[in-house]
């Protein structure tokens, strides 16, 4: 087979891989998952006005889309390069890393145009109560957490806390499942737990105490 015709037929398996991709995010039941997920945060915002509810919800669903998009297509080209055995594996590693590069840049982007979106519906507030929606509500949860394990904290070490946790939202805003958004606070908790340990904290004896004060209380629960 003649270089020409090699190159053609590549040409066209990309343009069917292309239209495949397409096809798959402009299924029905695709979308009807997004928009779903999306009303879900949507609903939990109170907004008390029909044509607001639905232009946000309208926002959320596209960016579940478009953030699946890019995962997708940088997993499956991160695929491709795994499994050509012709490629050196520190060749593999260095065209891994532009892609994942490259993707982050594209998600940077998509965020900051997301965000921007948003603040044309919703005042900060609501913004920040659809970033908790998007993540499961993990940063209010885990700041109770602290605050509840160790009752002797500052005020300078809360903000220490919860400023980490925040930064730890933005990027969990953007994953790609709920693995990966879990992993985003649980990196940034591993920072905070070594931030508490070198402030004095031992952080074995906090949890342990902490459970004492747990079982104390549902104890002290069903005696009532």
């Amino acid at each position: 087979m003649s270089l020409k015709k090699i190159s053609l037929s590549l040409f066209f398996v990309l343009i069917a891989l292309c239209k495949v991709s397409a096809q798959q995010y402009a299924d029905p039941e695709y979308i009807k998952v997004t928009n779903e997920r999306a009303a879900k945060i949507v609903d939990k915002l109170a907004l008390d006005n029909k044509e607001k509810e639905t232009a946000v919800t309208n926002i959320i669903a596209q960016q579940f889309r478009d953030l699946s998009k890019i995962h997708d297509d940088r997993d499956a080209e991160i695929k491709k390069i795994k499994d050509d055995s012709s490629l050196a594996k520190e060749k593999q590693n260095e065209k891994i890393d532009k892609l994942k590069a490259n993707a982050d840049k594209s998600i940077a982007k998509l965020h900051k145009s997301y965000l921007k979106k948003l603040g044309t519906q919703l005042n900060g507030e609501k913004i920040t109560e659809v970033k908790d929606g998007m993540t499961y509500g993990v940063l209010p949860i885990t700041v109770t957490a602290y605050n509840d394990m160790i009752p002797t904290l500052t005020e300078v070490q809360k903000k220490y806390i919860y400023d980490a946790l925040v930064e730890a939202r933005e990027h969990a805003m953007d994953g790609g499942s709920s693995k990966e958004k879990h992993a985003w606070f649980g990196k940034y908790k591993g920072r905070i737990n070594n931030y508490l340990s070198k402030e004095g904290y031992d952080l074995t004896k906090e949890r342990e105490g902490w459970n004492k004060r747990i079982a104390e209380k549902e104890k002290n629960k069903k005696k009532d």
